[in-house]
């Protein structure tokens, strides 16, 4: 037996229980690991909430975790036990001391990185990565705009972008967390509770507009109307995480700007002022 965070009705944090929970050896293709550091991400509140509907009830939340191999599966060869490995994304279930998961889920983690660092940035890093490397690459001489820059995913946005040669454009809420978007390697933030962020960043890029804008917000700041006045005309911007649950159909918002649905799992959007 070993201990998990058990799920049994949809709620608040007070549905969440410490229990004592059966774990078996690991199948063929499996790895059993003894997690070192569990990532906490705004999606698991979901699945608690039954925003996201779990697989089934009860169950163990949890998309994201560092730990040590104790078992492999049957003639697994690639890892063994001792290997420091990381996850994130399916399956559910990394609230848990042990946990069984697909040896082709994880990946090694270097010793020069922590359990603790590598459990916090592995899904937010595979979201910066497809969104600022594969999505739209960002270059030296590129301007983009992160809404949230001082969130999770939206710090490492602009470290990233910055480190990559990008003018990096921020917005918040608060004076606190401009502060920390400063630190984090954005050049200008825009306090969008106390400042038009379209008139800034068109004042902040001459009336040029930005390459691409970064977005976690959605409508909660009012972007949409203005979007397409804050983008160069080749510009795109992507919506992470899932903002417009209700807009799947890709409806038109604006002559020449289109909402698509790329990924399930993300529920990354997109908006292409190309034309």
């Amino acid at each position: 037996m070993v201990k998990a965070i058990r799920v049994h009705e949809h709620g608040g944090p007070e549905v969440l229980k410490w229990e004592d929970v059966e774990m078996r050896e690991p199948g063929e293709g499996e790895i059993r690991v003894k997690n070192k550091a569990i990532g906490l991400n705004f999606i698991d509140i979901y699945f608690r909430k039954g925003v996201f509907k779990p697989a089934a009830v009860p169950f163990t939340p949890g998309r994201e975790a560092v730990g040590e191999v104790i078992a492999v599966g049957p003639g697994l060869t690639g890892r063994e036990v001792g290997d420091l490995v990381a996850y994130a994304g399916d399956p559910t279930g990394s609230y848990s001391e042990e946990q069984i998961l697909p040896a082709n889920r994880v990946v090694l983690v270097p010793s020069s990185i922590s359990p603790v660092i590598a459990a916090s940035v592995m899904l937010k890093g595979m979201t910066g990565q497809f969104l600022l490397r594969r999505c739209f690459k960002v270059e030296r001489g590129h301007t983009i705009l992160v809404h949230a820059a001082a969130g999770g995913v939206g710090s490492l946005f602009c470290q990233w972008a910055n480190a990559l040669g990008a003018t990096v454009i921020g917005s918040v809420s608060t004076k606190e967390k401009a502060t920390q978007a400063k630190d984090d390697g954005c050049h200008h933030v825009i306090i969008y509770k106390e400042e038009d962020f379209v008139a800034c960043v068109n004042e902040i890029t001459s009336g040029n507009g930005v390459d691409v804008v970064y977005d976690s917000v959605g409508k909660d700041i009012s972007a949409y109307p203005g979007i397409t006045g804050m983008l160069k005309a080749s510009g795109v911007t992507w919506l992470v995480l899932g903002i417009l649950l209700d807009t799947r159909s890709s409806p038109r918002i604006s002559t020449g700007t289109k909402i698509s649905f790329l990924d399930k799992c993300f529920s990354h959007a997109i908006y292409d002022n190309s034309g």
